[in-house]
This record gives structure tokens, C-alpha cells and sequence, in this order.
């Protein structure tokens, strides 16, 4: 931990041992100092200086983040690479913490100078506090997870390679089918590094990959035009991207658009819906996962608010948080505070156990911190976030599933949505959809829309498939204008007593 400075000193001085730390996590603070500290002439004993400049003012908490991201984008249309983006973004922020009250400032100029006044402009914004000092002592590096590979995952691929992955998926999606009339590919990825210093001496980095494949087509036929997408990203390189994988998202593209030719317009009401595996858990994570993150519950603004230990969804609901799925697109091994990200039971048996904490929120709940604090970049400050969120499979097989419907709908995918946190309530558009009758897929429909309460809805299911899946890989999670990706998943469900809004 960092102590306060004895009058007229610099700063105190540490000394950080790496005999105790495991190979992964030397290679992540080797990375991390490579671009983000030997370039600027700086090193750890820099930002110590300036965490210890702010904390000549009285805090409960200090840290200083700094962030190298390189990222690259290609996309195709009618098939030409109609565009390419490269682009590097660096930089650091510090936040200083007193009581619920957060002093923030950051910088595109990564050097000693800019540290330090950054440090000045936290101390004199959180002047006015009476904070505990925290005492430290030498800083010790934390060894998180080793979920992914420590590489740059764009240099898999050559440029030349990424442009002939994007003119295979339109070549594949044209020769699949003749009604197939536009093709939009693009294919995406990012080399984050990070480095997290904190007064409580705790000192973290991680490299993390991140890449993304999607495809879109656009079918036509007697006039009526309709679309399908899929997609799939991780923290892997790009050349996971191999020809079988694409060929699996071009078929999925086409399946759904040709599906939705033949969509009949969407029945409403009050009914028994059945959601699909997978994806589907996005519903999941909007309607509910947002409702159980720290920030609103310390607040009082969230629909499970004082709620811990009683019942706030059927017997046999069980949702997780897990940052520590490898590969996933919303793993991390350390979170942006430094803390190991961890597989956090939110609902147990239908049984409130807990919500998603950053540091802030944990100490002013008097919890602990579950490795959620996220931030969408060095400029940002960090909140309780999710990471992957998804509930546990039951023992029911999810053709017996949709054979209980009498009438009903099932709703296999879903495009956008949004929730009121407050109130719990959301609306969800399905991009593809079945009417069910007598336990029968009829034919399937389109424009259906799920209108309900999270909270209300977790209370009314009814069964639990056992075919639990997490999406593709292509969730990106919006809160207070930050975006962060994410991971969701789930089994079969069948919901009762779902409004569905329709056009039909």
C-alpha cells in the first residue's frame, strides 16, 4: 500500500519482486513496461511518485492506468473492400477516491510531466475530503488469470490474407443461393495493453486480444427483400478465422434471410414465449444482469435493490458472472482495477446471493470487490461491469421444451433492446422467430417483440433446458456512454405470462 510522503520527500520507493510470479504474468508486465513505460522515460517508481502526490491530500484510494490499443477494421460491400481503418490510441488517467466521491483526469501525453500534474488536478479536485490514509508498503504484482495468449492477434493475418477472408464470404454467400443480391463482410481487431497501479501497492497487466468476424446478406425475391447475420469473435488471433469458419457464418447469414422470406407478420399478446439457447441470453443480460451490478444497488436504483437472500426468480434459476472463460469475448484475467476477474453466483435456486462489485462500490457496501470493474478505455472511469453472464442449464431437453407450448411463441435470436434499471422493464425485438401451436413450429414470424419486467419475468419460468450455450462472440455492452465487450448465454427457457407486441 502507499503511504503518505514524510514532508519534503519525493515519494516513497519500492522494490517489486518477480521470483514469486508465474510465466504469463512476466510477460505482461514486460509488454506493459515495453509500450507503455521505457518509450516516455518513465518506469514504476514515476507512477508511484505521482500516486503519492496525490495522496498529500487525504483519500481512501488512489490509481493511475495507462492503455496502448492498436486496432484495425476491414469491410466489404458489393464486393470491393470499400474500406480499411489502422489506428493507435494510448494514454493514462488517475483517480483519486474519497468516500463515494471520485476525482478523475487523463491524458493522451504519456510522460513524468503530464503524470504529475494529472496527480495535482485529482488532489485539488478531492481537497475538500476527510478520507482515511491508506498505509503501503511494497508494491507486489498481482498474478490474475492466464485466459488468452499475450500476442497481437491482427498480425496473424497479412493484409492481403484479411481481404481474401472478406472476398471468400461474399464469393461463398453468392454461391449459396441465386436470391442472394448483397453481401457485407467485415472483419475486426484490437491489441490492448494495460497497466494498473494502485495506492494499496497492488501493480497489474494484461495483453488482450480481441477479434471479430461478421457477416451480412440481403436476399430478394417477388419484391420482398429481408436480411440475416452471423458473426463470432474472441481473444484469439485472426487467423481462427479459417475457411470452415466462415463458410459456418455465410450459411447462417443466408438460413436466416431466407427464413424471414417466408415470415408471416407477428401474432400479439400475453402469452408463453420460449426463448432459444445462446445468444438469446442477451435478454438475460439487459432485463436482469444490469439490475445486479453494484453501483445501482448501493444507489438504490435498481429493481433488486436491498433484495439479497430472497427469492427474485423461479426455483431452479441460477445466473452467473464469469470473467474467467477462456478465449471469451468478455474474459479478462485482471479486471481495469487489477483484481482477478471472478465466477460470481448472482442467482442461486431463484435465491438473490449477490452483484457484481468494483472497488468503490464493494467498500461503500462493505462487500467485496468480484473483479467487474471495467472501463471502456485510459479516458474513462471505471463502474461495475459485467463480463460474461449467463444462467445454468436445467435437466429438461429443449425439444420437450417447445413441445409444451400450446400456443405460443419461439423466439430463437434476437436483435436490439433496451431496460429501464429502475423499473426493470424492457423491450426485446426477435430477428428470428417461430408461432407454435400444439408443441408444432408453424411457420416463422417477424416483427415480434418482447415487452415485460426482469425481474417479473425470471419469477415466471417455467422450464429449463439442458442445453446451456454462450453466444458467438459478438457482444458489445453500452452503460453511461461507456462500451465494453461482453459474453451472455443460456439454456432453453419457456417463460409464462411474456407480452409480446406484434404486427400481425
Amino acid at each position: 500500500m502507499l503511504p503518505t510522503p514524510a514532508e519534503g520527500a519525493s515519494g516513497p520507493s519500492y522494490n517489486l519482486t518477480m521470483n514469486m510470479l508465474i510465466e504469463p504474468t512476466v510477460l505482461r508486465l514486460n509488454e506493459a513496461r515495453r509500450l507503455l513505460l521505457t518509450p516516455y522515460g518513465i518506469d514504476e517508481s514515476t507512477l508511484q511518485s505521482a500516486l503519492a502526490r496525490a495522496f498529500e491530500h487525504r483519500l481512501d484510494y488512489a490509481d493511475v492506468y495507462l492503455q496502448y490499443t492498436r486496432s484495425e477494421g476491414w469491410s466489404l460491400e458489393e464486393g470491393l473492400v470499400k474500406s480499411g481503418s489502422f489506428g493507435i490510441e494510448q494514454g493514462f488517467g488517475i483517480r483519486a477516491i474519497e468516500g463515494d466521491k471520485t476525482a478523475f483526469a487523463y491524458s493522451d501525453d504519456i510522460s513524468a510531466a503530464r503524470l504529475m500534474e494529472a496527480a495535482d488536478t485529482v488532489r485539488a479536485i478531492a481537497r475538500q475530503g476527510r478520507g482515511r490514509v491508506k498505509l503501503g508498503g511494497d508494491a507486489r504484482a498481482t498474478a490474475g488469470h492466464a485466459l488468452y495468449e499475450p500476442i497481437d492477434p491482427l498480425a496473424a493475418l497479412d493484409s492481403a490474407a484479411k481481404v481474401e477472408l472478406l472476398k471468400l464470404a461474399d464469393a461463398m454467400a453468392r454461391a449459396k443461393d441465386a436470391r442472394v443480391g448483397q453481401v457485407m463482410a467485415s472483419l475486426a481487431g484490437e491489441y490492448d495493453v494495460i497497466l494498473v497501479m494502485r495506492s494499496d501497492g497492488m501493480l497489474a497487466a494484461d495483453v488482450r486480444p480481441l477479434v471479430r468476424f461478421n457477416v451480412t446478406v440481403i436476399v430478394e425475391q417477388n419484391g420482398r427483400r429481408e436480411t440475416g447475420s452471423s458473426g463470432g469473435g474472441g481473444r484469439y488471433p485472426l487467423s481462427t478465422f479459417t475457411e470452415a469458419a466462415v463458410r459456418h457464418h455465410v450459411d447462417e447469414a443466408v438460413r436466416q434471410a431466407l427464413l424471414n422470406l417466408e415470415s408471416r407478420p407477428a401474432p400479439a399478446g400475453e402469452m408463453s414465449v420460449v426463448l432459444g439457447s445462446g445468444w438469446p441470453g442477451i435478454l438475460l443480460h439487459e432485463a436482469i444482469g444490469h439490475g445486479l451490478e453494484g453501483d445501482f444497488n448501493r444507489k438504490g436504483s435498481s429493481a433488486f435493490a436491498g433484495k439479497l437472500g430472497q427469492r427474485v426468480a423461479a426455483k431452479g434459476v441460477t445466473v452467473l458472472d464469469d470473467g474467467t472463460l477462456a478465449e471469451r469475448r468478455g474474459s479478462l484475467n485482471v479486471d481495469d482495477e487489477g483484481n482477478p476477474t471472478e465466477r460470481t453466483v448472482l442467482i442461486e435456486d431463484g435465491i438473490l446471493v449477490d452483484y457484481m462489485q468494483d472497488t468503490l462500490n464493494a467498500r461503500l457496501m462493505k462487500r467485496k470487490p468480484t473483479g467487474n470493474a471495467r472501463r471502456e478505455s485510459y479516458a474513462h472511469v471505471p463502474m461495475p461491469r459485467m463480463t460474461n453472464t449467463y444462467m445454468l442449464a436445467g435437466d429438461t431437453d429443449p425439444e420437450e421444451i417447445i413441445a409444451s407450448l400450446d400456443r405460443g411463441l419461439y423466439a430463437v435470436n434476437f436483435g436490439g433492446g433496451q431496460v429501464d434499471i429502475t423499473s426493470g422493464k424492457f423491450v426485446f425485438s426477435a430477428s428470428e422467430a417461430w408461432w407454435v401451436e400444439k408443441g408444432k413450429l408453424l411457420y416463422p414470424v417477424k416483427g415480434a417483440t418482447l415487452i415485460g419486467n426482469g425481474p417479473d419475468v425470471l419469477t415466471h419460468v417455467s422450464m429449463i433446458g439442458r442445453d446451456l450455450q454462450l453466444d458467438p462472440g459478438v457482444g458489445t455492452c453500452g452503460k453511461e456512454g461507456q462500451s465494453v465487450p461482453v459474453g451472455v448465454g443460456q439454456p432453453t427457457l419457456r417463460i409464462d405470462k411474456v407480452t409480446v407486441g406484434g404486427t400481425g
